[in-house]
């Protein structure tokens, strides 16, 4: 499961508005014959692409998964019935999906006599899905907070995190999409115009996007949205040891110490 959650983050940064699911299929033996991961929309699934990769070695063997394999035909079939059909005999399972139709596809892929185990290393694979799934609820993406000084740290902190965000917010509300291209065409938009308005109506127009995974770096960019944080990761000079390292109502996650900084991440309470 753990190979299959650092597979599936492979899909961040593309995969919106779908989930970055990751798979990985096991032979009878219990060997590794086949792995991958969901692109982006409209394309083949994390377990149709380990199953391509498998062929006939599949046969009587485990598909270990990062999210329930779905039920539903869309732009794709449903990839239960991949699984069925290429003779699966057990699924493992980290977290269910809660946007299955109908019974789920854990149900229906026992009611074909597979065997179904749910909720194996479920927190480790939020750390690839939660964004994701933290964006369901209250229907907008989930937003990550940058703070801190002009630094090489935090512009190499930006070119880290773009890559598993859909868009990246600048200064003066100018929206970028976190790689260029990355997403499938006519599901994904990136706003022409720079945001602005109130948090809900900014929280409005990046939900229109598809996107389920905000950057907004530095406090210009766009103020309403600093009240909307998932999470906070701030750079913090020795000197300012004194302040609040964080707002209220975060729950201190991470610290780390640089080179006359420290690392601070937040997560939302």
């Amino acid at each position: 499961m753990r190979r299959a959650i650092v597979v599936s983050a492979q899909g961040l940064g593309s995969a919106s508005p779908n989930p970055p699911v990751g798979c990985v299929i096991l032979d009878r033996g219990g060997r590794v014959v086949g792995e991958g991961y969901h692109r982006r929309k409209g394309e083949a699934h994390a377990e149709v692409n380990a199953l391509a990769a498998a062929g006939g070695r599949a046969v009587g063997g485990t598909a270990v998964v990062t999210l329930e394999p779905c039920n539903h035909y869309g732009r794709t079939p449903p990839c239960r019935e991949a699984l069925i059909d290429a003779g699966i005999a057990r699924v493992v399972i980290a977290v269910m999906d809660p946007t299955s139709r109908g019974e789920g596809g854990a149900a229906l892929l026992r009611e074909a006599g597979v065997e179904v185990e749910e909720g194996v290393l479920a927190e480790e694979a939020l750390l690839v899905l939660g964004p994701w799934l933290a964006s369901l609820t209250p229907e907008r993406p989930f937003i990550t907070l940058l703070q801190g000084p002009d630094s090489e740290a935090l512009f190499g902190e930006v070119d880290l995190l773009r890559q598993s965000h859909d868009l990246v917010v600048r200064a003066g509300g100018v929206v970028e999409e976190g790689r260029p291209g990355s997403h499938g065409a006519g599901v994904f938009r990136v706003p022409v115009r720079p945001l602005e308005g109130d948090s809900e109506d900014v929280l409005k127009a990046l939900g229109e996007t598809g996107a389920r995974s905000v950057l907004v770096v530095g406090d210009a960019a766009v103020p309403s949205l600093q009240q909307c944080a998932d999470r906070i990761i701030r750079y913090l000079p020795f000197t300012a040891t004194s302040s609040a390292p964080l707002p209220p109502g975060y729950r201190l996650s991470e610290v780390t110490r640089g080179v006359g900084y420290v690392r601070v991440v937040g997560r939302r309470m």
